[in-house]
């Protein structure tokens, strides 16, 4: 069954966003073999067309690319789109815990006072607007009290330049800190049909104090798209060249898996790409699915999915074919 797109609220904050969202990580190029600026434009445009409005980022996504992007796409049409974007991996300063370099640059884990602060002025000047509606920390920093953090998103929030308070990557003793602390809308966090672990360790918690969960890597860095066969090659800095979960094996099994969906999804008219990500959407808990797209193609491909409908049969099906496919993969 097919609908309109599918719209849900972040949290309690009363800011409604589109359950599809479109990820930027690839289109900052870093660790993605670089970017086509006017192709990632295209893609974002073409996203806000077809109706997905949370367009997600991070000043991480090369040192501010993604961001700059996102704004230059925007430009004239801010109204239409739900930003969230993050602070917490800084390159300003070498306070906090070092995370790793990009482009020869030390990038470390902190989310101290004076870093939010100095982000988020960095982040409205590259998007170009003077609001954010979900703001994130991206990587949690062990050098600050999450209390710091959060006193200083609620001040912007307060000031209206902040609409909605996010936190991603957190362990469940620290996601029970936010909780404790209070204001917190959503989390982003690692989720798919092979990353399941926060069903157990992190969702009871968000649903007993209604916030919501966006998911990453809906697709597993594309492994569950149906679009990368055994044969495929990585190239450059993809990170899935080394990765044990793209190994010939995995690939294989994947592959047997959306044959298994195949189906359910000419059922619904759809791609299996689309099929998974409405499963995704359909789990408990489960709020919004952030998925990648770098060119006006994908965003279209991705966007359909937030119009399926999924019914129990579906899920059924589906479920099956995880059990039987996906197990014992390589991580």
């Amino acid at each position: 069954m097919s609908g309109g797109q599918l719209m849900r609220e972040i949290g309690r904050s009363g800011v409604t966003a589109s359950a599809v969202g479109l990820g930027t990580w690839a289109i900052g190029g870093w660790m993605w073999g670089g970017t086509d600026e006017k192709e990632s434009i295209a893609a974002i445009q073409a996203s806000l067309d077809a109706g997905v409005t949370l367009i997600d980022t991070a000043p991480a996504y090369g040192l501010g690319r993604s961001e700059e992007i996102v704004g230059n796409a925007l430009t004239g049409r801010r109204d239409k789109a739900v930003i969230a974007t993050k602070c917490g991996l800084v390159w300003h300063t070498e306070k906090g815990r070092h995370f790793f370099d990009q482009d020869g640059k030390p990038v470390h884990r902190y989310l101290g006072r004076d870093a939010i602060l100095y982000e988020v002025e960095q982040s409205l000047r590259r998007l170009g607007t003077d609001y954010i509606d979900l703001y994130i920390t991206h990587w949690q920093d062990p050098t600050t009290p999450i209390e710091e953090a959060m006193r200083a998103l609620e001040d912007l929030r307060a000031s209206g330049k902040v609409r909605a308070i996010g936190a991603s990557n957190v362990s469940p003793a620290e996601l029970e800190t936010y909780v404790a602390v209070g204001g917190l809308d959503a989390i982003q966090e690692r989720f798919s049909m092979i990353d399941r672990e926060i069903e157990t360790d992190l969702l009871p918690l968000t649903t007993a104090n209604g916030i919501a969960v966006l998911s990453y890597s809906s697709l597993a860095l594309g492994l569950l798209s149906g679009m990368i066969g055994p044969d495929r090659i990585f190239s450059g800095d993809d990170q899935r060249r080394d990765h044990p979960r793209f190994s010939v094996s995995n690939r294989e099994k994947a592959a047997a898996f959306a044959s298994s969906i195949r189906p359910v999804a000419d059922k619904h008219g759809a791609s299996i790409a689309q099929t998974v990500i409405a499963w995704t959407l359909s789990q408990p808990g489960v709020t919004f699915a952030l998925c990648g797209a770098r060119n006006p193609a994908q965003a279209l491909d991705n966007a359909r999915a937030g119009t399926i409908r999924l019914d129990a049969d579906d899920r059924s099906a589906i479920d099956a074919a995880i059990s039987a496919k996906l197990t014992d993969m390589d991580r």
